[in-house]
């Protein structure tokens, strides 16, 4: 594997944020991470909260050159953005490979667009909820972890695309805890491609979604925080609510919490739910909304 030459395929990438963006409080205004070329016309795959609502998009290349791009497309489900170069970026597209192949101990490196990478390995592939509302059925998992991780290409030993950098996380093993990163996988962008390009979205029935930032604890959903003017604090959900119950189900863990939720009907139907706050039961409905339609959207070119 040359790794020299799949390094100039890694882009670094910087987004700016209106400060009236949905995002902008959360996210922040400005963003900088990484991106990895997938066409020769200058078409770059990233991690998606970099270009959320962004208005100016800048990739720098490896060799200092840099170019204006657009923020193409941002999916919510795989959590993949794309960004098109709109002057020619003259960089080899990297191959696409094949994630599902992939096997835990399998040698990995995850490369950001400053031209750092860290040799590592997968330390573990399986499902992962994020506390915004966000489930992956099987994520990739590397250690040791990159620094610079967002957007960052995960490459396999025949120098071929895996998924791209997420987050940063913490694993507990025989006692030792170790940084690790979390990798979308690259084979949930195949079906989505196409839709992505043409239509700036995947053609699917979008998700409820509530506005509540929760978190698992032994087996409870524990409310975060809960979005100003979303649908979780129009209903009254508050911080430190445990969620117990989705309609007529009980609730066993943040990631089958999202599934109840996202199989309770289209955006804008009443979800009700039992919580348990400050020793007491109660039930709260809540109406649900298309999360996309509190954001600014890319403007296809």
């Amino acid at each position: 594997m040359d790794i020299e030459k799949i390094l100039r395929s890694v882009v670094a990438v910087r987004a700016s944020i209106p400060d009236n963006a949905f995002t902008a409080g959360t996210l922040g205004t400005r963003r900088e991470g990484s991106g990895v070329v997938i066409r020769e016309n200058g078409l770059v795959l990233t991690i998606g909260y970099l270009i959320t609502e962004a208005e100016d998009v800048w990739l720098t290349c490896q060799d200092g050159r840099v170019v204006p791009a657009h923020a193409l497309a941002y999916d919510q489900e795989s959590g993949f953005g794309l960004v098109q170069a709109m002057a020619p970026l003259d960089l080899p597209a990297l191959q696409i490979g094949d994630s599902a192949t992939a096997t835990l101990g399998d040698p990995v490196i995850l490369a950001d667009g400053e031209g750092e990478y860290v040799r590592g390995n997968i330390v573990a592939k399986q499902e992962f909820a994020g506390y915004w509302e966000y489930l992956l059925d099987e994520a990739i998992f590397i250690a040791p972890a990159h620094p610079s991780w967002g957007g960052a290409a995960l490459i396999d030993t025949e120098g071929k695309l895996l998924g791209v950098g997420s987050l940063r996380l913490q694993m507990s093993k025989g006692g030792e805890i170790a940084d690790i990163n979390m990798v979308v996988p690259v084979n949930l962008l195949k079906p989505i491609l196409d839709d992505l390009l043409n239509r700036g979205e995947f053609n699917r029935r979008p998700r409820p979604w509530l506005g509540a930032m929760s978190a698992e604890s032994n087996g409870e959903v524990v409310v975060m925080s809960v979005t100003e003017n979303g649908p979780a604090a129009q209903a009254g959900l508050k911080r430190g609510d445990v969620i117990s119950e989705i309609r007529d189900g009980e609730v066993d863990g943040l990631a089958d919490f999202y599934r109840k939720i996202w199989d309770s009907g289209p955006p804008g139907a009443e979800i009700p739910m039992r919580i348990l706050r400050d020793g007491r039961e109660a039930w709260l409905r809540v109406k649900s909304a298309d999360r996309n339609d509190f954001l600014r959207k890319p403007q296809l070119q």
